[in-house]
C-alpha cells in the first residue's frame, strides 16, 4: 500500500471518528450536529490548526455526493402531482423570495464599490437557501411529514429552478460574451429542466420499474447509479445537480420507495456529514476578520427576509401560526449555491473580497440556521406564538317565560276548572 493511500485512510478514519463523537456531543447538548461539523472543518482546513491535505480531494467528491443524496431522499417523500400543485401555490412566495433576498446583497455590493457584476453575484449569494442544510435539519427534527414541509420544498425547488436561469446569465455577464451565446446557454438549461420534469411527471412508473428488483443489492446499485448519472448530466448543462437528484427521487414511486429509503439512509447520513466538513475545510479563517462586520449585518438582514418569505408562503398555504414560523426559520441557511456563485465570480476576476465575505456570510447562516429552526420546538416559543385561549363562557340558559301580571279580580276570583291531579311517578 502506497504511503499516500495510507495517509488518506488514516486522515479519513480520524475525520469520520471525530464526526461521530461530535454528533454524540451535539445530541447530548440538544443542538444540531451541523454547527459542530462546520467548526471542525474550519479548524482543520486551509489556515486552520491542523490542515488535512491527503483527504481534501476525496472529501470534495464526498461532499457533492452528500448534497445529491440528501435531495434525492427528500424527493422520495413527494409525488410529481404534489410538487406541481405546491409549485403553483408557492409561485407568488417564490417571487417575493427573489425580491426580498436579492436586494440586500446587491445594495451591499454597490455600497462596497464592487460594481454591477459584483452586485449580480452577491444578489445570488444572498438569494438561495441551502437545500442540503435544510434537508438535514428537517430530517434531524423529524419534520419531513409536517404540513409546512411541502411549502418549504416548493420554495427550495423554485430557487433551484431559478438557478437554471441565473447561473447561465451570471456566466455570460462574467465572461462578457454576447447575447446570442448567453441565450443559447439559457435555452439549453431551461429545456433540460423541462425534459426532466416531464419524465418525472409522465413516466415515473417506468423509472420505478427500471430500478425495481427482488435483489436488494441490485436495487441499491441501480438507484444510486441513476441518481448520480442524472445529477451529473444536470450539472454539465448548468442545471443544479441537486434538483436533478430531487426529481429522480420524486419519479420513483410504489412499494420500492420504502426499500430504497431504508437502504440509502445510512449512506446519506455519512456523506451529509462529509459535505458539512468540506464546507469548513474550504474556508481560510484568516481572510474572514476584515469582512466579518458586513457579513454579520448581511446575515442578520437576509435571515429576517427569509423568515418573512417562509412565513408568508406557509400562511398562503393556510398553515397554522406555529407551522408558519417553522417554515420561515427553516429557510435561513445559505450554502452550496452561494459558494459556487462566489467561486465563479472570483475566478472571473470580480472583487477579491467577495470570497471571504461570502464564506463568512454562509458560515454564519449555516451555524445559526439549525439553531433558529429549533426555536418552535421550545415551550416558551409555543406560548408566545399561540394566543392564550380564553375560557369559554357557560352556555346561556333559555329565558324563563313569566306569565303576565294578573288583575286583582283574577286573583280573587275562584277557579272554574279543577286543579289537575298530581302526576304519578312511574315505576
Amino acid at each position: 500500500m502506497h504511503g499516500s493511500t495510507t495517509l488518506l485512510l488514516i486522515e479519513l478514519g480520524a475525520v469520520l471518528l471525530g464526526l461521530g463523537l461530535l454528533s454524540r456531543v451535539a445530541r447530548r447538548v440538544g443542538i444540531s450536529p451541523i454547527s459542530l461539523w462546520l467548526l471542525a472543518g474550519l479548524a482543520f482546513g486551509h489556515g486552520g490548526l491542523l490542515p488535512l491535505g491527503a483527504t481534501e480531494e476525496f472529501i470534495a467528491v464526498g461532499a457533492e455526493i452528500g448534497v445529491i443524496l440528501m435531495l434525492f431522499m427528500l424527493g422520495l417523500e413527494y409525488s410529481a402531482t404534489e410538487l406541481i400543485g405546491n409549485l403553483r401555490a408557492a409561485a407568488p412566495a417564490g417571487l417575493l423570495d427573489a425580491v426580498l433576498n436579492t436586494v440586500p446583497g446587491a445594495l451591499l455590493a454597490l455600497m462596497l464599490g464592487w460594481g454591477p457584476v459584483g452586485a449580480i453575484a452577491l444578489a445570488g449569494i444572498t438569494w438561495v437557501s441551502s437545500s442540503g442544510v435544510i434537508a438535514k435539519v428537517l430530517n434531524d427534527l423529524g419534520r419531513i411529514g409536517n404540513r409546512e414541509t411541502p411549502t418549504i420544498l416548493s420554495v427550495l425547488v423554485i430557487e433551484d429552478l431559478a438557478m437554471a436561469v441565473y447561473l447561465p446569465l451570471l456566466v455570460t455577464v462574467l465572461a462578457g460574451t454576447g447575447l446570442i451565446a448567453g441565450g443559447v446557454s439559457l435555452s439549453v438549461a431551461l429545456g433540460a429542466v423541462a425534459v426532466v420534469m416531464l419524465i418525472a411527471v409522465r413516466y415515473g412508473h417506468i423509472v420505478s420499474r427500471l430500478v425495481a428488483s427482488k435483489d436488494p443489492d441490485g436495487v441499491l446499485l441501480a438507484v444510486l447509479g441513476l441518481t448520480l448519472m442524472v445529477a451529473g448530466l444536470a450539472a454539465s448543462i448548468q442545471v443544479s445537480a441537486a434538483i436533478g437528484a430531487f426529481l429522480v427521487g420524486m419519479a420513483i414511486s410504489g412499494e420500492i420507495v420504502e426499500n430504497v429509503a431504508a437502504m440509502l439512509s445510512p449512506l446519506r447520513d455519512v456523506f451529509a456529514a462529509v459535505f458539512f466538513v468540506f464546507f469548513g475545510l474550504a474556508t481560510d479563517p484568516s481572510a474572514m476578520p476584515p469582512v466579518l462586520l458586513p457579513a454579520v449585518l448581511l446575515a442578520v438582514v437576509t435571515m429576517v427576509t427569509k423568515i418573512i418569505t417562509g412565513y408568508l408562503a406557509a400562511k398562503r398555504a393556510k398553515i397554522a401560526s406555529l407551522g408558519r414560523w417553522r417554515a420561515g426559520l427553516a429557510l435561513t441557511p445559505r450554502g452550496e449555491f452561494s459558494i459556487v456563485i462566489a467561486g465563479l465570480a472570483v475566478g472571473a476576476g470580480a472583487a477579491a473580497q467577495l470570497a471571504p465575505l461570502s464564506t463568512a456570510y454562509v458560515l454564519i447562516t449555516v451555524v445559526c440556521g439549525p439553531m433558529l429552526a429549533r426555536l418552535p420546538d421550545y415551550a416558551w416559543f409555543k406560548r408566545w406564538v399561540r394566543p392564550r385561549v380564553t375560557p369559554a363562557a357557560p352556555p346561556s340558559l333559555p329565558p324563563v317565560m313569566t306569565p303576565p301580571p294578573a288583575s286583582v279580580g283574577a286573583l280573587t276570583r275562584p277557579h272554574s276548572r279543577k286543579a289537575a291531579p298530581p302526576e304519578r311517578k312511574r315505576g
